[in-house]
């Protein structure tokens, strides 16, 4: 679970930007891995305990240090804020009282086991206002599906471990955990369904807007072929023969009266002159 932001985080650094992701869910996982791993030191037996949340822990501090270099900066300015007063003021503090002030490991497992369990559940709830991202857009782009299938993992996985050592500070938040991220990933199904199908739509009628701007090339193209056909039929008709056209002069000069015929023969005339010129 600890490791499924990598992907996250690489496009944040491509980008340069962390767009529309929130950066509450890494603060509290920081601040709950933190107290887990304090957990572990005070609990005798807790090394696996221990181990896993240093290495979240260690994750988390590199994926809020990413976030606050590429946020936005009113966004940035916010979530420094709260690192200060979560991971910095609020842990020292807890540490402080638990060793200082409170007497018996029972007591400080007790207190410390409470904390934990109250920050883990605000650990697998911190998605939620990415799940009403994705209710609102519509859209499962900023609800990572890894984190999403990791926190329904993980809150399983330590939920049956806390069973079989009889924890309840570890089993009652991670059946929790695992019951929000069984909602996220129907929730991450659903949508994700939604988004296929609308760009299957897209894609149809780009496909049919395409297809009738081709079909209207194609008529233009028939039409401009059975143009030139029709001129190229004009062009190959057989010209009158001249045989022909004098028979259709002789003709014509059976038709003509006597004051006419003198007036062609006058343009013949001169026609002939203008020749030998």
């Amino acid at each position: 679970m600890f490791a499924s932001p990598i992907k996250t985080f690489k496009q944040v650094v491509k980008k340069k930007s962390t767009e529309n992701y929130n950066g509450l869910p890494y603060i509290i996982t920081l601040l709950s891995t933190s107290l887990w791993s304090f957990y572990g030191l005070l609990k005798p037996g807790g090394l696996l305990v221990v181990t896993v949340n240093v290495a979240g822990a260690a994750l988390h501090v590199l994926y809020v240090t990413l976030f606050l270099i590429y946020a936005p900066q009113n966004i940035k300015v916010k979530s420094m804020k709260l690192v200060g007063l979560l991971n910095v003021a609020f842990l020292g503090g807890v540490v402080l009282v638990t060793l200082l002030a409170i007497r018996g490991d029972s007591m400080r497992i007790t207190l410390v086991g409470l904390l934990c369990a109250g920050l883990t559940v605000g650990m697998y709830a911190a998605p939620l206002s990415s799940m009403r991202t994705v209710i609102k857009t519509k859209s499962v782009k900023y609800m990572p599906f890894l984190l999403s299938f990791f926190q329904f993992l993980n809150g399983g996985v330590w939920f049956a471990y806390s069973v079989l050592i009889k924890d309840y500070y570890i089993g009652v938040p991670n059946g929790i955990g695992f019951l929000l991220g069984s909602a996220q990933l129907i929730l991450y199904t659903i949508y994700k369904n939604k988004e296929s199908n609308e760009k299957k739509e897209e894609e149809g009628s780009g496909h049919l807007v395409k297809d009738a701007i081709q079909m209207q090339g194609f008529n233009k193209n028939d039409e401009e072929m059975q143009m030139n056909s029709s001129l190229s039929k004009g062009n190959s008709l057989p010209k009158p023969s001249l045989s022909r056209q004098y028979n259709q002069n002789i003709v014509k000069t059976f038709s003509m009266s006597p004051e006419e015929l003198e007036q062609l023969n006058k343009k013949d005339i001169e026609n002939g002159l203008k020749e030998a010129r």
